[in-house]
């Protein structure tokens, strides 16, 4: 690991990589729990096959605006240079905001994939490290505090090592990716057509059992006047919906001379209603094409209504 507080030399790191094409970025913030947090480091690695932090750059800017705005203007705003965050939006609102060019977020990355290809309780960096690379990380000095000076060994071991966790998960969600984005011409629709039968008729079953089972469960804990257990709580809510007579709606709006201009989806009641007056109204069409699957017949495969029970 590289630490540098020394303004000259932090200058020299950043031109030094103005020729990268991606970086994987973090940073470390002090106060982050107040009204006035203050970026107090900026880690960032080059090499993605670096698993022990040796090349990433810890650059120490608490407390030095022009160095951090050297740093948004030379990288964050430079195009060429891929920048890629776990939750982004955090950490670009210290370097650069929307103006910032060319960046990735692997939280959004994993919000993508499918959650039968990451069936994960949360999408934390920690929780993605653990689960896709089999590292055990330790996040207790996250919270601890990036303002004192001079910072413990720990919290630039730590520091050091969010980076490499970042790119490590980045380079298995990119697999991920392309095993969820295959490319539609190459797909086996023989093995697509088999498995999408076989988890259609497993929902169809699950379906039926969890909608029963919950309806007896409502049912049950109702009748026992029990409004929580061990891992659920039963909990009641009223939706209200007004209705008015259109024909009154339509009297009142105009004798009160109310701007109500917007259109109306004429469903196909109301386009029968209508009748022919409907040819007196200025349309606005619009068309939509959607796609069905449709199982066909078949003696191998069980239709829903013939499901044994």
């Amino acid at each position: 690991m590289l630490y540098s507080k020394n303004t000259n030399e932090i200058r020299t790191l950043i031109a030094q990589y103005t020729q990268a094409k991606i970086l994987w970025v973090d940073t470390e913030i002090a106060d982050f729990n107040t009204r006035n947090p203050r970026l107090s480091l900026i880690q960032f690695l080059n090499n993605e096959k670096d698993i022990t932090g040796e090349t990433v750059v810890v650059l120490d800017v608490l407390n030095q605006p022009e160095i951090i705005d050297e740093f948004v203007c030379t990288i964050m705003f430079n195009p060429s240079i891929e920048k890629v965050f776990h939750q982004a939006s955090y950490d670009l609102k210290f370097l650069g905001k929307n103006k910032a060019k060319n960046i990735t977020c692997t939280l959004e990355m994993a919000k993508k994939i499918p959650y039968y290809l990451l069936p994960l309780p949360n999408l934390s960096l920690k929780t993605l490290t653990e689960a896709l690379c089999h590292i055990a990380v330790d996040k207790t000095e996250q919270t601890s505090d990036w303002g004192q000076r001079p910072l413990s060994d720990i919290q630039l071991q730590y520091a050091k090592m969010d980076p490499v966790y970042l790119a490590m998960v980045h380079q298995q969600l990119l697999q991920l990716r392309l095993l969820n984005n295959p490319n539609p011409a190459t797909e086996d629709l023989s093995y697509l057509t088999t498995r999408y039968l076989e988890l259609k008729q497993q929902l169809q079953l699950l379906t039926s059992e969890f909608e029963h089972i919950e309806t007896r469960l409502k049912s049950a804990m109702q009748t026992q006047e029990v409004l929580e257990t061990d891992n659920l709580k039963l909990s009641q809510s009223q939706r209200k919906t007004i209705k008015a007579e259109f024909a009154q709606l339509a009297a009142v709006i105009q004798e009160h001379g109310l701007e109500f201009n917007f259109p109306i989806t004429l469903t196909q009641k109301l386009q029968k209603e209508l009748k022919d007056v409907i040819s007196e109204l200025s349309l606005q069409v619009e068309t939509t094409n959607s796609w069905r699957l449709t199982a066909k017949q078949s003696e191998n495969i069980n239709q829903p209504d013939e499901l044994d029970f």
